[in-house]
């Protein structure tokens, strides 16, 4: 199939990509600014452009058999200035359908839109969290444009881990840089905890709502729940290190409160459906797996 993964510059969508273009797919990424030269992205053909401005336009989509829209949308990617739930509420509630229904203007077949787990895991959190609502409206925006002849699904997934080949991470690097005794912070987790998931299942799970989605689906993936401090003890392990992370009340400099929407002491968990993890084809138990790639890119 010819393939359009917007967002893939980056590590979801880049990974994404990667993995679509292994199985024997067209890839093209798209995004705001080309791939890192460093990445296999850069390999692939590269359509320019900015979901929010518009500008995959049905024209430019022209052609596209399948769509992948794996863009960031969060407070990340908030222009310096800018009025933070105005942003959110153009990015997600408005410019995300508006791109599902310029893909349908196309004739594009079947699209995923990927999104964030914490509106189907966690729904007492939108109350109180409007990016959190607004993941969820771009969630059930993109699923809205679907039509007979188009299908389109929601892949919502977890805390993710792993890496793509040459492509830097702010979240990853320290983390490896910590566990080998490189960064001058305590050993500790914070209290609580989520679930977690590798790239490759996510990957594979995207691949399998394309070949195998039902239409108009928001699927909620997973692999494992784990505590902060297990979570933390993975990479100690990855480098080789003997250092047993403790559980702390405590703020981590490394995974901020402000990183963790359910408030540290609390849990999300996911327990996804077996019939859709076999429906879509992912792997599980690969959350140590993931660490591992993880630290042999970046220990030093």
């Amino acid at each position: 199939m010819k393939v359009l993964v917007v967002g893939g510059t980056g590590a979801l969508g880049g990974h994404c990509a990667l993995y679509l273009a292994s199985k024997g797919h067209d890839v093209t990424i798209g995004g705001r600014n080309p791939a890192n030269s460093a990445t296999g992205m850069a390999k692939l053909p590269f359509l320019k452009g900015d979901y929010v401005a518009g500008d995959f336009t049905p024209e430019r989509l022209k052609g596209f058999d399948w769509v992948v829209f794996a863009a960031g949308n969060d407070p990340r990617h908030v222009p310096q200035g800018a009025d933070f739930e105005a942003f959110l509420i153009k990015a997600n509630h408005e410019a995300v359908p508006a791109f599902f229904a310029a893909c349908r203007a196309a004739g594009v077949k079947r699209a995923v839109q990927l999104g964030s787990y914490y509106h189907q895991a966690a729904p007492e959190l939108l109350a109180g969290n409007s990016y959190i609502r607004s993941r969820k409206a771009a969630c059930e925006g993109a699923r809205g444009e679907a039509r007979p002849g188009f299908d389109v699904m929601s892949v919502n997934a977890p805390f993710m881990v792993g890496n793509v080949p040459g492509l830097p991470s702010v979240i990853f690097d320290p983390y490896v840089q910590w566990a080998q005794g490189k960064i001058p912070i305590p050993h500790f987790g914070p209290t609580g905890g989520t679930n977690f998931m590798s790239f490759q299942s996510l990957s594979e799970a995207i691949e399998g709502a394309l070949e195998r989605g039902e239409s108009g689906k928001a699927y909620l993936v997973g692999d494992e729940n784990l505590s902060f401090t297990q979570y933390f003890q993975l990479f100690f392990d990855a480098v080789g290190s003997d250092v047993t992370v403790e559980e702390r009340d405590e703020e981590n400099p490394l995974l901020p409160d402000i990183a963790i929407p359910q408030g540290r002491g609390n849990w999300v968990r996911v327990n996804p459906d077996p019939a859709e993890v076999a429906l879509l084809g992912y792997r599980r138990n690969d959350v140590a797996n993931a660490v591992v790639e993880v630290a042999a890119e970046f220990r030093t």
